[in-house]
This record gives C-alpha cells, structure tokens and sequence, in this order.
C-alpha cells in the first residue's frame, strides 16, 4: 500500500496540498499543525519496529552464519525448512486471532508473542546454548551423511539460534507488512497518505542508518566484568542489543495504545480496504497464462526475488571467511545496514524525479542494470581472485578475499534499495493500464508467484546445489551461471513488457496531451 501512494504522488499533481502548503511546504513538510497529534506518533512508532527490523537482520546472520561447525550453508535450509513453515503456521495464528478479537487485541497479541521469544532466548535460550543444543547426535549425524547434508544439520545443531533467525525474519512479515501497515491503512485516509507515506519512508530509512550504527557501537564495547552475562564483549552486546529490541517493542506497544485511546476515534476510521484476492497456486498459474503482460511482471519479480537470494548466500559466505569472529561480522553487517539507509534515503528524494524523465521500461531496467553489474564485479572477484585481481586488491591496501566481500556488500546495499524504491514503483505503475479485474487478479497472482516461489526458490536452487557439491564455495561457479541466466529473462520480460505498456499508454497520453 505504502508503494501505491508513492506512485500516486509521482503520477499526479497534489492540487490540495500545495494550495494549503505553498510549493516547497509541500514537498517537504505536508504536514498541519493539528495532524501532528497523529503523524508524530505514528512516526516514531513505524521508525521503532523499522529499528527492530533492521537491527535483527544484522544480528540473525551474525548469529547463524558464525555458530558452531555452521556456515551460510545453513540459510537456505533453514528458509525452506524453517521460516516457510514458520510464516504459514503464523499465518494461521493471525487468521485465528483476527477472528476472535478485535484489531488492538491482535496487536498486542501478536507484539507480545514475538517480544516474549526475544526475552527468554536472551535470557534463558542463549546462555544455556552449550547445554541444550545437541551437538553429539549432530556429529553422529554430520559422521553418517553426506558433506552436503551439513547445513541442514547445522541448522538442527543450533535450534535456539535457528529459531531466533525465523522470528527476525517473521517481524519482517507480520510485525511490519501485516500488523503495521495494516494498521496505517485502516486509520489513514486517502488523501493523508498521500502526505504521510513519504515521510515514514524516510523515516524508516533513518531508522536503518542508526540500527547499523547502533550494533557497530555495542560490538565495539569492551568485555563489563561488572555484569554477570556471557563469557565475551559479543554475549553482551547480544544481551544490550535484544534489550533495545525488546524496550523499542514496548515503546511501540505504548504508543500504539496511545494513538488508539487519545487520537483514533471510531468516527474517524473508514471502511476497510476490500478483502484480497486468494488464488490458488493452479489458478495462480492458469491466470497468468492467459496474459502476455501479467506473464512478464510475475517474471520480473520472480527474478528478482531469486537474484538476490543466490548472491546473498556466497556473500555471506564471503564475509564469514573475512570476519569468522560473530561480533566482527555483526559490525560489518551493522555497516552495510548503514550504507543500505543512507543509500534508500537518496534514492527515495530521486525517484518521483527519475520516473518523471524516463520512459517506463528505462526505470525498470535500472533495478536490473545494478543487478548485473555488481553481481559480475563479485562473481568475477570470487571466482577469479588470482587473475591479476591480487595486484588491484593490493593497491587499495586490500585483499581479493576483502574486496569481494566490499563489492558483496556494495551489491546488497545497491540491489535492496533499489528493490525498496525504482523497482517497486514501476511495478505498482504497470498495474495502471490494466482493468480493475486484472489489477485485482493480477496482483493476487503475482505475489503469490513472484514474491513468495521467488524466494524459496532461490533457497532451494541454493540447497540442491549444496547437496551435490557440498559446500558454498564449490557450488559458486554454478549459482553465477544461473544468476546470469535469471538477470538475462529478467531484463527480456522488462523489454517486452515495456512495449506492451507503451501501447497501453500510448493513446491515453496522446489524448492529454492533445
């Protein structure tokens, strides 16, 4: 929804805004002195779960990637055996829940449920690890299998910390998409939106910047004698880390408490957006064939989701050789985060600008563009670092192994926030030509296959590959030639569907302008 009003604000004038606000007023600061009881906690409260979301990301990977006798060849194990499981069984929850209580109650439900799992593993789950996980019936196991099979043991090896990387990955799903903005939507009128989404988008990418820069800061503090957790600076700064998650979680609570018994009043919410759209994967799939246009955006996602999630896996893998020590690959992640705000911040001040100038198919190829480009800088660093690549390392006072990670991350940070920004605007645009019939079908089907097969099946084409060749490393030439090969269909279905919207288009445009 979020992404829609974005698009709103890109494609049409706000007439009514502009003449309440002046020209630069409007653009920066939409906001009436008397909305502020509304917009400032609303803020603050989106700014704090964005916090959480991006301080777990770092942390999850730290966690996983650096466990005992594991690797990022647990990550895609655990997405398909894991966290897919997870988010069904979550899904249930919700639905159970939604239709028992009202829309406050779920909140405070569903915010408790995932707050009192960051408490106990912080206070009882993560100390006690060398007690409760079962690393001698994982060594028989790791003894019995094959080598292939040791992500997914490590992922049985490790249980409190795989279970800690799917409910920061779930906060994600039902804390930000589901509770938050459905929240948001509920309360917020059309025309609010249009002024208020620019904002918490942004302030949500601040919220990004200082997440990295706040786990840099706890992983760099010294060991405390004084306090009675862990056995190094990294126990603790797990300790202070989930402590601010936890108390960001209970100041979310509060505000959200706050808006409803002080602010939002029945005689101010409107009806509820329509019910979506549920399509079964075959209907999905008969839906999608039917058009050539629908076909090509469910392609274009699909890509995209697959892309990143193959070059996530051997860059994690990257940055585990260079920072094998947990608290050492948090603060590198903490960085990346960092980078990855500063980055979504600019481009979300340029976006309404790029997509006025060029043509749709130009902006769409952007996100693909960068894609390609990064990803051939950090394949051909992995895969070729003594091809003359030790002597460039050198010259910037680096290592091949270094720079592939620098380029990993320059690729994630460039990739996600052009994900956060071009890319889902043009895809939201897309929809426009369509019929009310089609738009509606069309994005039922297009998340239930772009989105959701997008990224499993990265994660499985990932688990295949390991299985046969056993680790990571070994696996890499195959995953860049089908990253190449998954970048080429993304670019051909943007072409294609580039000149089927351009005759969409075409006569309504002639028709304004004439």
């Amino acid at each position: 929804m979020s992404t829609e009003n974005s698009i709103r604000d890109c494609l049409f004038m706000q007439e009514d805004s502009e003449a309440k606000f002046g020209k630069w007023r409007s653009l920066f600061w939409p906001i009436h002195a008397w909305e502020l009881k509304k917009f400032v906690p609303m803020f603050f409260m989106f700014f704090l779960i964005s916090f959480n979301y991006n301080a777990l990301r770092a942390c999850k990977d730290s966690l996983v990637v650096t466990a005992p006798q594991s690797g990022a060849e647990a990550i895609p194990f655990i997405k398909v055996w894991a966290i897919l499981p997870g988010a069904l069984l979550l899904t249930y929850l919700f639905t159970r829940l939604s239709n028992s209580f009202n829309r406050e109650k779920v909140f405070y439900i569903m915010m408790s449920l995932f707050l009192g799992f960051f408490l106990i593993f912080t206070f009882a789950l993560f100390p006690a690890q060398d007690f409760i996980h079962p690393h001698a019936l994982a060594d028989k196991l790791q003894a019995a299998l094959p080598k292939g099979f040791s992500g997914l043991i490590a992922m049985f090896r490790n249980w409190t910390l795989t279970l800690f990387y799917v409910m920061s990955e779930l906060w994600g799903t039902a804390i930000l998409s589901v509770l938050w903005w459905g929240f948001a939507n509920e309360v917020t009128r059309v025309g609010e939106a249009k002024r208020y989404y620019g904002l918490l988008m942004i302030g949500a990418n601040l919220a990004g910047i200082l997440s990295g820069q706040v786990s840099v800061y706890l992983c760099n503090q010294a060991f405390i004698e004084s306090i009675p957790f862990g056995k190094t600076n990294w126990d603790q700064s797990i300790l202070f880390l989930n402590s601010l998650i936890i108390f960001s979680g209970v100041a979310t609570i509060a505000i959200y408490r706050w808006l409803n018994h002080h602010v939002i009043r029945p005689s101010e919410r409107h009806a509820p957006p329509p019910e979506k759209i549920k399509m079964s994967l075959r209907n999905t799939f008969a839906y999608l064939a039917k058009s050539k246009y629908l076909l090509c955006m469910a392609l274009i996602v699909l890509t995209y989701n697959i892309s990143i999630n193959l070059i996530e896996v051997v860059w994690k893998n990257q940055i585990k050789q260079l920072h094998p020590h947990p608290s050492d690959y948090n603060i590198y992640m903490g960085e990346v985060m960092t980078l990855m705000g500063i980055i979504a911040t600019v481009a979300s001040l340029v976006t309404a600008f790029v997509i006025r100038k060029f043509s749709w198919t130009m902006n769409a190829l952007i996100p693909a563009g960068i894609m390609l480009v990064t990803g051939l800088g950090f394949f051909l660093v992995v895969l070729f670092p003594d091809s003359g690549l030790t002597g460039v390392a050198a010259m910037m006072g680096s290592t091949p192994l270094a720079l592939s990670v620098a380029l990993g991350g320059l690729q994630n940070s460039l990739g996600r926030a052009s994900k956060y920004t071009i890319f889902d605007a043009t895809k939201e645009i897309a929809f426009i030509p369509l019929s009310k019939e089609s738009k509606q079908k069309g994005k039922a089907a297009i998340d239930g296959v772009g989105s959701r097969i997008g990224k499993s099946g990265g994660s499985v084409i990932h688990q295949s590959l390991i299985l046969i060749f056993s680790s990571v490393a070994a696996c890499t030439p195959y995953v860049a030639t089908i990253f190449f090969v998954v970048i080429l269909v993304w670019i051909y279905s943007v072409v294609t569907l580039g000149k089927q919207f351009d005759s969409l288009t075409k006569p309504a445009l002639t028709k304004e302008t004439a």
